[in-house]
């Protein structure tokens, strides 16, 4: 069906609306959502979801996206339930914030209500009450016990991976969850690494959306997403707090993100020297390994600087010697860096086609990728290594590669690289070099 039948079609099925009626369907949250705040199987009425996890940055409309299921099953509105939900939890890190956000909030259950229809609200005794009977209680996760005896047919948990005693509130709940044919819950959170959040996502019967920060701009302060976004994009903790993204660590890995994260800054001083060091893949197949390309400076104090992740994937040798070069040409770096082992004489001649004027150190890998990384993470220990900004990809493969490598099995081209430039700046010994500014 073209657009202008749709159009066609929509103008005619609502011709006959009242303004009362063409005012509430506007309202209608599954119409006016984003896709991610969409009801699982929306298009299929018996889906058999039984838990909804979204998961979102900071004001990415999680709070919203609860509020609007709790209004659904409790006026019993189409698509949320063949009849209204008669008894529901509501559980937040504490009392205070779920009165202040999920219940009183500007996105919470009062403020999604239309004034006719809006529950009474009695924060004594903790309970709103809808015309038609409805009734959800609102509990702390601080108090665990609170949830043993009462028993429902719905509930919504918000923050979860912030609970204090979160495994024993979650039980707790699970076993409130008795009534009706089919018991339902949502869990909203921003995620951390917490086991019962692994769980959900480890477990296909669980209905998971996701949802950034920047996806709900709209609804945000513009000085916001500039200051707040612009300063955390890419980082540990904007990925998390952001983009709704779990960020942990492998337990034998060579790097931590915390350690990465005490080293980040937002610009480096004036440098002393500049390399670029290039991993070159050992073919030129579209499925071959990515070029690995980073640039590193070291200032005067012999701190170094990682200023720039340029990784390359499915380039042919022409192409990422062009991006290798412009970089170096870029940063006015001192010389390139490129490993011999795998096709680097053949990369040397390449790069040295595309500039001979660029000056090419030659390095060959004698010891394994582990060894030769391991002395660069104690720089990295030892507080002798930043990070200019964020590179997410660079980091994941630095805090992913252990004895065994990558988890993945995949080549670490981004590591192999900052380890060649770091090595190259740290651990030999060089003649006194001139000052360079950024």
């Amino acid at each position: 069906m073209s657009g202008l039948s749709r159009r066609r079609r929509l103008a005619e099925a609502t011709a006959s609306l009242s303004e009362a009626e063409l005012e509430r369907l506007l309202r209608y949250w599954p119409i006016r959502c984003r896709p991610e705040q969409r009801l699982p199987g929306l298009s299929r009425r018996h889906d058999p979801w039984t838990l909804w996890l979204p998961l979102g940055g900071r004001g990415a409309g999680k709070t919203r996206t609860g509020a609007e299921w709790i209004r659904g099953i409790a006026l019993g509105e189409p698509d949320f339930g063949a009849a209204p939900t008669g008894r529901i939890a509501l559980v937040g890190e504490t009392f205070a914030d779920a009165r202040n956000v999920m219940v009183e909030g500007p996105a919470g259950i009062l403020a999604v209500h239309a004034r006719h229809e809006r529950p009474s609200w009695s924060p004594s005794l903790r309970k709103l009450e809808w015309p038609n009977g409805a009734v959800a209680h609102v509990f702390s996760a601080e108090d665990p016990d609170s949830l043993r005896g009462p028993q429902f047919e719905a509930a919504w948990a918000d923050e979860l991976a912030k609970w204090k005693h979160v495994e024993e509130t979650w039980d707790m709940l699970q076993f409130g969850l008795r009534l009706g044919t089919q018991p339902r819950q949502m869990v909203t959170t921003t995620p951390r690494p917490i086991p019962l959040l692994k769980r959900f996502l480890a477990d296909p019967s669980v209905a998971v959306s996701r949802a950034r920060t920047a996806d709900n701009a709209e609804n945000l302060a513009p000085a916001f997403l500039d200051t707040v976004v612009g300063r955390y994009a890419g980082t540990r903790l904007g990925r998390q707090e952001l983009d709704g993204d779990i960020i942990e660590d492998r337990p034998d890995a060579l790097w931590n993100r915390d350690m990465i994260e005490a080293g980040r800054v937002i610009a480096a001083p004036p440098l002393m020297r500049i390399v670029v060091a290039v991993d070159p893949p050992a073919s030129s197949s579209q499925r071959a390994d990515a070029c690995g390309i980073v640039a590193a400076g070291v200032d005067e104090g012999g701190t170094a600087y990682v200023l720039e992740d340029a990784t390359a994937s499915g380039l042919k040798p022409p192409e990422w010697a062009a991006k290798a070069v412009a970089l170096y040409r870029r940063l006015q770096a001192d010389a390139l860096v490129v490993e011999t082992n795998q096709g680097g004489e053949m990369a040397s001649g390449v790069i040295r086609e595309v500039d001979p004027s660029v000056p090419v150190t030659s390095v060959r890998a004698t010891r394994g990728k582990y060894l030769r990384a391991e002395p660069v993470s104690v720089l990295y220990a030892q507080g002798r290594v930043r990070h200019v900004g964020a590179m997410p990809d660079l980091e994941d493969e630095m805090c992913d590669f252990g004895p065994g490598g990558l988890t993945s099995g995949r080549s670490p081209d981004r590591m192999d690289a900052l380890v060649w430039a770091l090595t190259e700046l740290m651990l030999r010994q060089r003649k006194e070099p001139r000052v360079r500014v950024l």
